[in-house]
């Protein structure tokens, strides 16, 4: 049978937990996961994980966090004066916004805290920091 070598592409379903159990995605429900190994499509740990797997096999990986989504930076967490947003902006915690850059870039910031004259973002990816359980199951190499 064939084994998963660099340069396949897979296609995976996968249930990924925080190390306390809690589950945080699952693709069951959805479309399978593919990547192609080594393309930096997917997490090297695992990308490296499903090599030498082959198709029906499951097996579960634990991510450290800076292989992962990397670390919680502090200073991508950072407060903005409700009057630099729309007046008609109602700000909930847990939205996700896409913002501008003055350099003209686009960046994804979280609402974490709304007071009477502030609002609170977080643009660190939502994994950041965290420590992940990865639990595979190679459905096909695609060819």
């Amino acid at each position: 049978m064939a084994q998963v070598t660099h340069g396949d592409t897979v296609r995976v379903h996968y249930k990924g937990k925080f190390p306390d159990g809690t589950v945080f995605e699952r693709s069951l429900a959805k479309q399978p996961l593919q990547f192609a190994i080594a393309a930096d499509e997917s997490i090297t740990d695992l990308e490296r994980a499903v090599l030498g797997m082959a198709p029906g096999e499951s097996k579960t990986v634990k991510i450290v966090a800076e292989n992962a989504f990397g670390p919680h930076y502090n200073d991508l967490v950072f407060a903005l004066d409700r009057d630099r947003f729309p007046e008609s902006f109602v700000p909930k915690v847990g939205l996700d916004l896409a913002l501008r850059e003055p350099d003209g870039d686009s960046l994804s910031a979280i609402v974490i805290d709304v007071s009477e004259s502030r609002v609170t973002l977080d643009a660190n990816h939502p994994l950041a920091g965290k420590d992940l359980t990865i639990d595979i199951d190679l459905l096909e190499i695609v060819v």
